[in-house]
């Protein structure tokens, strides 16, 4: 079974042997509040429009975005969760990928992040979560975003992530309601990730290919979204790749056909399905999105299940067609997903 290690990056040798996932009820974006409760929760806020704000709240956007300048607008997100790997230093890479994401499926571009911690400081020792930190900045360095400070709780359930800053051109915006009808949906990650981090938790395998999608940053999909001339977008994440494309869907009036035959798979998830591991999130996204979903001939439940699989760190759903990536299906005049 796979541990995280007191010295657990690239350059530590094992001291101790810890199961990080063992601390967590759920992992990763798996452990999001159900949309469904979310949406109801913030039902009827106010205040959260007004001069400059570009995106707000309506349409659950990716990341706030508000105008400071004709030409500028700075982004703002946040994003945490528990322990998705037992690798410290690998959680604190898919945390901070996940948290950058949002900036990049804005159309922008991070330049600055703090980190978020909660941490059960008597029961794990500090140098792990020194580990989740250097993980964290190792990837934010990456993506060329400084990070400076943070805030950090005494936790009885490990938590990390960041609220990052970013910046974009208010005219080239990616927004979750513009899409328009008639157009390919290019998916820029394989999905799966959750059924394997659900077996890795239960196991302790490791699935390499899951970790290396959930540290690839979006900042070459965002950048090939943006030079297609696309201007509607979202990343995949807790909700599933039906649930985040219901989101931009109902916010931008349109509807889609999803082929699942043509959706990329990580290695194992198929088998990681077939052998039972869905998240309880995963069963939540499909229960949210099922009203408005027409499922073809042949298309089964586990099929749904897939689709709807809890993604931590996922890729960018975009409306257009990008060189290099699958289209997986296509806009379409009307409402609901039609999965084929």
């Amino acid at each position: 079974m796979n541990t995280t290690r007191i010295s657990a990056g690239p350059s530590g040798d094992a001291d101790a042997a810890v199961r990080l996932t063992g601390f967590a009820h759920g992992g990763g974006c798996a452990c999001k509040i159900p949309p469904g409760e979310l949406e109801e929760a913030v039902r009827g806020l106010t205040g959260q429009s007004g001069a400059g704000v570009l995106v707000g709240l309506d349409d659950g956007d990716d990341a706030a975005a508000v105008l400071v300048r004709e030409d500028l607008a700075v982004l703002s997100t946040a994003d945490f969760f528990t322990p998705v790997v037992d690798d410290a230093y690998d959680w604190g890479r898919i945390a901070a990928a996940n948290a950058l994401s949002d900036v990049y499926a804005m159309g922008g571009r991070p330049v600055m992040a703090i980190n978020l911690v909660g941490w059960p400081r008597e029961v794990l020792p500090m140098e792990l979560l020194t580990e989740v930190l250097r993980g964290g900045l190792a990837v934010a360095s990456e993506a060329g975003c400084p990070v400076i400070g943070g805030h950090s709780i005494d936790d009885p359930e490990p938590k990390y992530g960041m609220a990052v800053t970013g910046v974009a051109d208010p005219g080239r915006l990616l927004r979750n309601d513009a899409a328009e009808p008639g157009l390919p949906l290019t998916l820029t990650k394989p999905i799966g990730v959750g059924l394997l981090n659900n077996r890795h938790k239960a196991t302790g395998e490791v699935f390499p290919e899951a970790l290396a999608t959930m540290t690839r940053l979006n900042r070459d999909a965002a950048e090939a979204a943006l030079v297609a001339g696309a201007r509607a977008a979202t990343d995949v994440t807790g909700f599933g790749l039906l649930g985040h494309l219901h989101k931009m869907c109902r916010a931008s009036g349109v509807g889609a056909v999803l082929d699942r035959g043509a959706v990329p798979l990580v290695e194992g998830a198929a088998q990681a399905l077939r052998d039972g591991y869905v998240s309880g999130g995963t069963r939540r996204n499909l229960d949210w999105v099922r009203p408005h979903l027409e499922a073809g001939t042949g298309v089964a439940e586990e099929d749904l299940l897939l689709l709807a699989d809890a993604q931590t760190s996922g890729g960018l759903l975009v409306v257009g067609e990008l060189p290099g990536y699958p289209v997986v299906g296509h806009t379409v005049a009307g409402s609901g997903i039609t999965v084929r």
